[in-house]
This record gives structure tokens, sequence and C-alpha cells, in this order.
């Protein structure tokens, strides 16, 4: 089983793509995930270079990566310490396959809204 799923984003202001006039419907669905993921427990971090360098400089596959295909090539996605591919967010699906999980499964948590606090 894959464990832990590790996201490079490019530089951003915000990492749910809602910072702004134009909003990236790319980037909110990433963030839905990831955070539906987490919520069921699972290994997944996204890092953002603005605000997350540290974690880019330390990573010698992601570092290869900007060396030789420069920051457009990012996002670049780290499954289980390998780069497993660079230029797009993973799928549903690829969650799905790299934590053993039926895609289905992962489908309709996506659907269940995500629980608010009221405030009084």
């Amino acid at each position: 089983m894959k464990n832990k799923v590790e996201i490079f984003d490019p530089a951003l202001c915000c990492p749910t793509g809602v910072c702004g006039t134009d909003v990236n419907p790319e980037l909110t669905k990433i963030a839905r995930l990831v955070s539906v993921l987490s919520g069921m427990g699972y290994d997944v971090k996204r890092y953002n270079l603005a605000q997350e360098a540290m974690h880019f400089s330390t990573n010698p596959d992601v570092i290869k990566l900007m060396d030789t295909e420069g920051v457009e090539s990012l996002p670049a996605v780290v499954v289980d310490g390998e780069l497993v591919f660079s230029g797009r967010y993973p799928t549903i699906t690829e969650f799905a396959q790299w934590f053993e999980m039926e895609d289905s499964e992962l489908r309709e948590k996506m659907k269940t809204p995500k629980k608010t606090l009221n405030m009084l």
C-alpha cells in the first residue's frame, strides 16, 4: 500500500485557488480532494513553493526536475518518496489506486459537504 502522497505546487498565493478574480477550478478540486483524504486519515501533503520552499530543497527528485525543466514543470507528485509525474495534479482515480480504495468510494466522499462550524 502507498502510504504518503506529496504534491509540490508552483508558487501560489493560496492553496484553494479562490484568491483574486480568476478562480482556478483545478486548484479548488485538488484542495477539496486533499482535505477529504486527510480527513479519512490518509497521508497527503501539499507544499507551496512560495511559502514552503524548504520542502522543495530537500527532495532530490524535485530539485532535479526544477533544475532541468524549471518551475513550469510544477506541480510535481511524489508517492512514497518517488516522483511519479509532473505538470498536472493527480486524479481521483490515481489517489484511489495509491490508497487502495474503490474509486467510487472516494467520489462519494467528494460529494459529501464539508462540515462547518456555526458561530453564533
